[in-house]
C-alpha cells in the first residue's frame, strides 16, 4: 500500500459527477416567485442582473480585504440576503436564506451522482485508518446538502468549503488550512482531484502528492505532461485510483 497517511478530496468532478446550468430561465423564474412569496418583487432581468451585481460586489469586499489573495471564494448566501435588502425586506432568516440556496441549485442542476467506486475506495481508506478530509472550491450551503446526500459526511474527518474561509484551490494557503489544523506530514498527503490546476498545482505548491483523475467537467488538458501528479488517470475510471493506493 502506497505510503499515504492523510487523503484530501475534491468533490466535483472527484467524487460527484455533478451539471448545472445557472443560465437557465426556469431557475430564475422559480427564485423570482420564491422571493415574490417574501414580498421582494423582481423580474427575471432584474433578478439575474442584481444577482450578478451582488456577486461582484462581494468579490471586491473579499479582495478589499485580502488584497495579497490571488484565488477567493465569496459566501452566496450573503448575495441571496442582499436581494431581500435590495427590496427593502427586512425578515430574513437562516432558514429562508438555505431554502432559496436549496432551490437555486436543486433547479440548476440537471445531473448529480457519484462516480462508481467512490463508495469503495473510502471504506477502503476507513478501514485502514486513514484520514480523510475534503477540500472544495464550493458553497456550504449547497454542498453539505449534497454530501448528506450520498452519505459522505460519516466517511470525512473534516470538512473545509472554500466559501467558508474566502480562499480557494489553488492558492497554497488554502491547502495549508487543513494542514496546519491536523499538522499533517506533507510527504504523506496526497490531494486527489480532477483538475489539474486547481488541485494538482496547489498541491504541489504546498509541497503535497497528487492523484488526477480527467472527467468529463475537467479544465481541458493541452498538454498532458503538464500535470503535476503522482499518477495519473485520464479515462476517467475513478476505480483505478484504489488500485494505485493498494500497490
Amino acid at each position: 500500500m502506497k505510503n499515504y497517511d492523510n487523503f484530501l478530496f475534491d468533490l466535483y468532478g472527484t467524487l460527484i459527477d455533478i451539471r448545472t446550468n445557472e443560465d437557465d430561465e426556469k431557475l430564475w423564474n422559480t427564485i423570482r416567485i420564491l422571493y415574490g412569496y417574501e414580498g421582494a418583487e423582481y423580474s427575471n432581468t432584474e433578478l439575474k442582473e442584481m444577482y450578478h451585481k451582488f456577486v461582484q460586489e462581494e468579490k471586491a469586499d473579499v479582495k478589499r480585504r485580502f488584497e495579497d489573495r490571488e484565488y477567493i471564494d465569496i459566501d452566496l448566501g450573503k448575495v441571496f440576503k442582499k436581494l431581500f435588502i435590495y427590496k427593502k425586506v427586512d425578515d430574513i432568516s437562516e432558514s429562508k436564506i438555505k431554502h432559496i440556496a436549496a432551490t437555486f441549485r436543486s433547479v440548476s442542476t440537471s445531473l448529480i451522482e457519484l462516480y462508481d467506486g467512490v463508495y469503495e475506495l473510502l471504506d477502503y481508506l476507513k478501514e485502514n485508518n486513514k484520514k480523510i478530509i475534503l477540500l472544495s472550491n464550493a458553497q456550504s450551503l449547497f454542498t453539505l446538502n449534497e454530501i448528506k446526500m450520498f452519505g459522505l459526511d460519516k466517511y470525512f474527518d473534516d470538512v473545509f468549503i472554500s466559501s467558508d474561509y474566502e480562499i480557494s484551490k489553488p492558492d497554497k494557503e488554502y491547502f495549508m488550512i487543513p494542514i496546519k489544523k491536523y499538522d499533517l506530514d506533507p510527504d504523506k498527503t496526497v490531494m486527489i482531484g480532477n483538475d489539474y490546476i486547481s488541485d494538482m498545482s496547489g498541491a504541489a505548491k504546498a509541497n503535497l502528492h497528487g492523484i488526477y483523475i480527467h472527467q468529463d467537467i475537467s479544465t481541458p488538458i493541452l498538454d498532458e505532461e503538464k500535470i503535476i501528479a503522482d499518477y495519473k488517470i485520464m479515462d476517467g475510471d475513478f476505480r483505478k485510483i484504489k488500485e494505485f493506493i493498494e500497490r
